[in-house]
């Protein structure tokens, strides 16, 4: 088990968790970016309320939720101690100007700042509709009417911009990370680069912008 240990606790070690973590968590938007998307059924919330329930109900799904939070916590953690790492390999030559990389890109050198932008929207999220309605659930056994709270919630020009700002992190933190992913597991190839790269683009656009067309449309009351 110690060489196990030692071989996670290594740089390359952290990489690859923080790919694969990372790579897990973009499954997990692949999957709430769909059924948020379900708003926007003109049904009155109808659909989108099915899927929130079958989500927040569904035993597997609720044992997922568990793996989920430790996965984003894993994917926290590892990013902060390659921060460290990389901060700390830099050591004596810090406070002298170092001129980047050619090919590094002003994104790619600011995963660490977007990564805990998107963890301070992440907890504005959680308290806004998951934590409520999950101790609501825990007390009475039923759920919150999660449509309604989304309605009354977007509702605020706050509110609003907070999510977009949220958006916009997760798009440059995204554009990055998701071939930097592959790159880590040692599954680029010349053959296929470009298909991981405008995948990663268009990914990063998708989601993104799937994810603040909610808070726009119930704004300017386009839904609801």
């Amino acid at each position: 088990m110690n060489w196990f240990f030692r071989a996670l606790t290594s740089s390359i070690g952290k990489k690859i968790v923080m790919a694969l973590t990372g790579l897990f968590l973009i499954s997990f938007l692949v999957v709430h970016g769909a059924i948020n998307a379900m708003i926007f059924i003109d049904d009155d919330g109808a659909t989108f309320t099915h899927w929130a329930h079958f989500m927040a109900t569904n035993p597997i799904i609720r044992t997922l939720e568990i793996v989920l939070v430790l996965g984003f916590l894993f994917h926290i953690a590892q990013g902060l101690l390659l921060w460290k790492q990389n901060r700390a390999a830099r050591g004596a030559v810090r406070y002298h100007v170092v001129t980047p990389p050619q090919q590094s890109r002003w994104y790619s050198r600011s995963m660490t700042l977007f990564g805990t932008l998107i963890l301070l929207f992440l907890v504005i999220h959680t308290s806004n509709f998951w934590i409520p309605n999950r101790k609501h659930q825990f007390m009475t056994g039923e759920e919150l009417p999660l449509y309604q709270m989304i309605l009354i919630t977007f509702r605020s020009p706050v509110e609003v911009v907070i999510y977009l700002f949220g958006c916009f992190s997760l798009f440059w933190h995204l554009l990055h990370g998701f071939q930097s992913s592959f790159q880590s597991l040692g599954w680029k190839h010349a053959k296929y680069n470009k298909l991981i790269v405008v995948s990663g683009m268009l990914f990063s656009v998708v989601i993104s912008v799937l994810f603040a067309m909610m808070p726009i449309s119930v704004y300017f009351q386009w839904i609801g």
